[in-house]
């Protein structure tokens, strides 16, 4: 009887303290914790916007380049305000601002609709941010410009102008670039 009362509380306590000596040794599996990534499905107007953003972007350098161009042989010019070529620096002035109207349409378009993709979202807002800061310095160098009958104070209108517009057409170079060579 003593056999098996012995043998009756060795498994007793084999019973109790086995599951507690696994648990123990047990090393928990590895699960991955990281969410499955959920598919972004764009719409059809979202694609051709983005194709009219991205072929319209590809006239802002020369444009940008043309108008500093001729912005500085205005600049240099002591008879700028009736030279011919103010009529070609407007016009591509003109120019700027028609591609960053549409450009700015079918971005923030585009960045509104494409909100829940993580995919380069830092790079896509930062360069809408600069993008749209850039809009508020040409509108600065719109209503710096000298010109107009009050031809009284043109030197300083011409520098502030200047000074406005190299200033926004770096920003918005920068933003270009900074899309054009991280959106990889």
């Amino acid at each position: 009887m003593s056999n098996t009362l012995g043998s009756l509380a060795f498994v007793s306590v084999l019973l109790l303290v086995a599951p507690w000596a696994h648990a123990q040794n047990a090393e928990p599996p590895e699960q991955d914790q990281t969410p499955r990534p959920t598919a972004i499905e764009y719409s059809e107007a979202y694609e051709t916007r983005a194709k009219i953003h991205k072929y319209a972007s590809f006239a802002t350098l020369p444009l940008i380049g043309t108008e500093a161009i001729l912005g500085q042989s205005l600049y240099n010019d002591p008879s700028s305000h009736t030279s011919a070529k103010r009529g070609a620096h407007i016009a591509v002035g003109t120019a700027i601002t028609g591609l960053f109207a549409v450009n700015s349409v079918t971005g923030v378009w585009n960045l509104v609709e494409g909100w829940n993709d993580p995919h380069h979202k830092t790079l896509r807002l930062l360069h809408g941010f600069t993008m749209l800061g850039a809009d508020v310095g040409f509108v600065a160098a719109f209503g710096t410009a000298p010109g107009g009958r009050n031809l009284v104070n043109f030197d300083s209108q011409k520098s502030t102008h200047r000074a406005v517009v190299f200033t926004t057409m770096g920003i918005a170079t920068a933003s270009y670039l900074m899309m054009l060579i991280g959106n990889r």
